[in-house]
């Protein structure tokens, strides 16, 4: 059974929601970032950790990609067109979204206070807003990232969505915001944010 270490309100809820889509049993373990029960796996701190065979695997975008390769799920076989467009959104989602929520959450409570720069987070929010507009171009009719199918990235970006609405970063594509709604309605999303 898989062991999960990180909060729900972290990027472990990548992680659990993965793991409730592909039906697989996992432990929980709802630890903060820089405790114990984290540093021994990771020294850095971070969450979330999947624990598989008693190897500890981090950072969020490793591990999905991990089990989705292991579980022939959520994914496009490695070396086909598909998935280097899959990797292609992978990467994208994580420069253009991912990277500048993180930056303004270290910028609003990460820091220490004497080295935040409150203003940062305008210029984020343009380029957060700049890349939606980018990424609606990307994205397929169907009702996931890639057509008919979930993958990865998918997990990704309805995170980042979530986390920019939380963070006060406006989605201002509709498109986005139907996907959301879409995806909110998983049972498996659920599941995990009911964590």
């Amino acid at each position: 059974m898989y062991r999960v270490i990180g909060t729900a309100k972290s990027r472990a809820l990548r992680v659990l929601w993965m793991l409730e889509e592909l039906g697989q049993p996992y432990e929980h373990i709802p630890a903060n970032p820089r405790s114990d029960g984290v540093a021994q796996f990771n020294p850095a701190g971070k969450v979330p950790v999947l624990i598989d065979d008693g190897t500890p695997i981090t950072d969020s975008t490793a591990i999905l990609t991990y089990l989705a390769d292991r579980h022939g799920d959520l994914t496009h076989p490695a070396g086909t067109l598909d998935r280097a467009r899959q990797d292609s959104l992978t990467q994208f989602l994580l420069d253009e979204f991912d990277a500048a929520l993180w930056l303004a959450a270290r910028h609003s409570f990460i820091l220490p206070e004497e080295m935040r720069l409150g203003a940062i987070k305008n210029t984020l929010r343009w380029e957060f807003e700049t890349s939606q507009r980018t990424l609606i171009h990307r994205m397929s009719d169907g009702p996931f990232l890639m057509g008919d199918r979930m993958t990865v990235p998918d997990l990704i970006l309805a995170h980042c969505l979530d986390w920019a609405l939380t963070a006060r970063f406006p989605v201002v594509e509709h498109k986005l915001t139907d996907y959301l709604d879409r995806i909110r309605q998983r049972p498996a999303y659920q599941r995990a944010m009911a964590l």
